[in-house]
């Protein structure tokens, strides 16, 4: 049904995170099929290696010139010492997988610096789905791999988050509070591509802002969110300070806290999806822009900022068939600061044209071409 477009080192060892259920263990297991995989959710490897991790070099032949692959290498974090002795002593060439880089780094483990890189899988992008994309079906579902091959795709996003907390939550011990980081989860989800307020999502939920900023480091560190910071650069203007918060797939943010109605979502979810989209076409291609928005105390904003070495792009998106004038005020106020900013409106509409120095462009067609418009 798809192809993933994620081109892994060739010749080092890396680190691939990326959110559970984005498809890192059925891409290792595609990609690497002369490997050697260790997976840590089965009971008995991850037994046998949390009591003795120097049996992974016994489990490895001598002259083995392939792929040795960890899967959910976090849960036994004391590997990563054998590995760099491995990597070190025997040459070998290592493929880490995991949901989040939190335990290693709290436990103050062996991160392998100099001798691994670090790459992330996302969700699937409109191009890797090809002919299968359907914007309607994205908006609501979102682009995980299961829920994009899924007979019952809202079924598997209900259990989603449950699973999280049971599987990711709880068995890793990041929380004792599992009742309160559910309500978190449904209080944060009503943030989705707003301003972070923390303390009031503390209060909505009956937590301490302590506890509150613990539930979003969670987030971040298992790659369930994204953090946009406000563009300042070189700024004229008095602009707002927070960052502005999104869950990560545009199918996840709504059985996280279900909203009253479609209406509601439908603008939020475009945004995401073209967030998501950003993010994982900009990781792929090597393209390196820093990711923001901009927004001012008078309420002009521009939803997407990316600043590189390819240039200023500005992007705002309208869940609307139709291409306003008053919509694009932000992108024009932006342009009195930032001339040298191309512009580019993404709406549900079918027509694609350009006005007042704006390129106007339909989702439908923007979401498969990404790279094109972060390329020039």
């Amino acid at each position: 049904m798809f192809s993933r477009d994620f081109n892994p080192p060739s010749a080092q060892s890396y680190f691939l995170f990326g959110p559970r259920g984005s498809g890192k263990s059925a891409f290792v297991e595609n990609f690497y099929r002369d490997g050697l995989l260790f997976d840590l959710l089965d009971s008995a490897v991850f037994n046998e290696l949390l009591a003795n991790p120097r049996a992974l070099s016994a489990r490895i032949p001598e002259g083995f010139s392939s792929w040795v692959v960890i899967d959910e290498v976090q849960k036994v974090p004391a590997l990563l010492d054998e590995v760099h002795r491995l990597i070190e002593k025997r040459r070998l060439k290592f493929v880490l997988t995991g949901s989040s880089a939190r335990r290693l780094r709290r436990g103050h483990v062996n991160l392998l610096a100099g001798r691994a890189l670090t790459r992330r899988l996302h969700p699937l992008t409109a191009a890797e789905l090809g002919g299968d994309f359907n914007l309607a079906r994205a908006l609501e579902y979102g682009h995980l791999p299961a829920a994009c091959t899924a007979d019952n795709p809202g079924d598997f996003l209900k259990s989603y988050v449950h699973t999280y907390l049971r599987e990711e939550i709880q068995q890793e011990g990041l929380t004792r509070n599992l009742p309160a980081f559910g309500r978190f989860m449904e209080a944060a989800s009503f943030s989705q591509g707003a301003p972070l307020n923390i303390s009031a999502i503390a209060r909505d939920c009956a937590v301490s802002r302590k506890v509150a900023e613990n539930y979003f480091s969670i987030l971040r560190d298992t790659l369930l969110s994204h953090e946009i910071p406000v563009f300042a650069r070189r700024a004229k203007r008095d602009l707002v300070a927070r960052v502005k918060f999104y869950f990560f797939d545009a199918g996840v943010f709504r059985p996280a806290g279900p909203y009253d109605s479609d209406s509601e979502t439908g603008g939020v979810a475009l945004e995401t999806l073209v967030l998501q989209e950003l993010a994982a076409r900009n990781d792929y291609s090597d393209f390196n822009y820093t990711i923001h928005y901009w927004r001012t105390r008078q309420g002009a904003e521009v939803d997407f900022v990316l600043y590189g070495e390819r240039g200023l792009k500005a992007i705002e998106v309208k869940n609307s068939p139709r291409a306003r004038r008053e919509a694009l005020k932000g992108l024009r106020l932006f342009k009195k600061e930032h001339p040298q900013a191309r512009l580019m409106f993404v709406y549900t509409g079918r027509r694609r044209f350009h006005e007042d120095g704006v390129d106007i462009v339909p989702a439908e067609m923007f979401l498969p071409r990404v790279d094109d418009y972060l390329a020039h």
